[in-house]
């Protein structure tokens, strides 16, 4: 009896692992989808409990509001919580195995139409909130930080692949970069200019292929 009760609380630990990490993503998600729906400020703890259907007390567990901000600007960012190295996800792997900077160029612009599209109404809503609350300021801004890294490291990359333009300084094609991809413009050019949303995409794919990427190298002429 006693090796059955051992052999049995493995199983039963990473069974209770596995249904808190689904507990924690329900709540997460839930408050990425309140706080893009309604604001950040207007959403209450029952109101979450509801949403993700769990008890407000355990909501409570996984807060402050706060804290759950941070989780959900994350997941809807990178697709995880906490920082992560974006070369090590689908799509930084994807950008690897790209033959030039036509494709990549390409790449980018698709992937940051999945990104924005289903994050932009959060965002939106914590840079609203972030103006009247400082201790938002500091998450905002720590995201933003975040998102920079980000794009730094992944350009150390490219620029030894010879990816990027060598004319430009390297801090000037990184924020380039930031801007041409920021939520602040798939809002202005989607949400705000009514544009489809493959029009973004192929805008994003051209600016950054134009401004930061290297030409494309064009194959030689074959000799006579």
């Amino acid at each position: 009896m006693s090796d059955m009760t051992e052999s049995t609380r493995p199983y039963r630990s990473e069974l209770r692992q596995r249904q808190a990490a689904e507990t924690r993503r329900r709540v997460v998600e839930a408050a990425a989808e309140l706080f893009s729906r309604q604001g950040y400020q207007a959403t209450t703890f029952a109101q979450l409990a509801t949403e993700a259907g769990v008890s407000v007390e355990t909501v409570q567990r996984h807060g402050p509001k706060s804290a759950l901000l941070q989780a959900a600007l994350e997941l809807v960012s990178f697709g995880v919580e906490g920082e992560t190295d974006l070369l090590a996800t689908d799509l930084g792997k994807a950008m690897l195995q790209v033959s030039g900077t036509a494709e990549l160029a390409t790449l980018i612009g698709d992937a940051m139409l999945a990104i924005n599209a289903p994050s932009a109404g959060l965002w939106v809503a914590v840079a609203s909130a972030a103006q009247g609350d400082e201790e938002l300021r500091g998450y905002y801004a720590a995201n933003l930080a975040l998102l920079r890294r980000q794009v730094e490291h992944v350009f150390h990359v490219f620029a030894e692949r010879g990816w990027l333009r060598a004319d430009v300084p390297f801090d000037d094609l990184v924020e380039a970069f930031c801007v041409i991809t920021s939520v602040e413009a798939y809002v202005r050019f989607v949400r705000l200019d009514g544009k489809p949303g493959d029009a973004y995409a192929a805008f994003v794919a051209r600016t950054v292929g134009e401004t930061i990427l290297s030409p494309p190298r064009r194959s030689s002429p074959a000799s006579g």
